[in-house]
């Protein structure tokens, strides 16, 4: 399946490159959810995401060019996309909007005790290293497999295993303690 896939990408990459800009598209379309997810988790605010994953596409339309057809493309633009986010952090004011409204037809409490919830795993991801933060994020937010995590993050499938065994101990230990 993903071997298939590898393959539908590096021909687009290819297409791209042989002038058919159109075929970024269907890499845009292909990718663009589980960017804009990582990026979410990552940085935890709707806006940064969005401008992080639409930023990676930009810089990866921009350095097609130096996209390694021996490697998958899915790993090269993750790469990139974690750079965008870390740019954006660096950038980051530390705010926290309140939002105007609250959506009707539900309880404010139960809004309120979700939105907190929320918020306090998303403080607990965001509390975690890079490494850590990452294997959790593409395994639980992005769906992607072991072996995928492994390939995105350059590591043996052994230590993303690892990673997200400690990554889930460390959340675990940091909700309960906020609790």
């Amino acid at each position: 399946m993903y071997v298939h896939q590898d393959a539908d990408d590096t021909a687009l990459v290819r297409r791209c490159l042989d002038g058919d800009t159109g075929a970024f598209n269907a890499i845009v379309e292909r990718y663009q959810r589980v960017l804009f997810t990582v990026a979410l988790r990552f940085l935890g605010d709707r806006d940064a995401a969005a401008d992080a994953a639409q930023n990676a596409f930009v810089r990866a339309f921009e350095k097609l060019d130096t996209f390694d057809p021996g490697r998958r493309f899915f790993s090269w633009i993750y790469r990139i996309v974690i750079n965008e986010c870390l740019n954006a952090k660096r950038r980051e004011r530390p705010t926290d909007p309140i939002p105007e409204t609250l959506p009707g037809g539900c309880d404010p409490f139960e809004l309120l005790d979700a939105a907190e919830r929320r918020q306090r795993v998303q403080a607990a991801i965001m509390a975690l290293s890079a490494e850590y933060r990452a294997v959790i994020v593409l395994r639980h937010f992005a769906g992607l497999s072991y072996d995928e995590i492994a390939d995105a993050v350059g590591v043996a499938t052994g230590v993303v295993k690892s990673r997200l065994y400690t990554a889930r101990q460390r959340l675990g230990q940091m909700l309960l303690e906020r609790t």
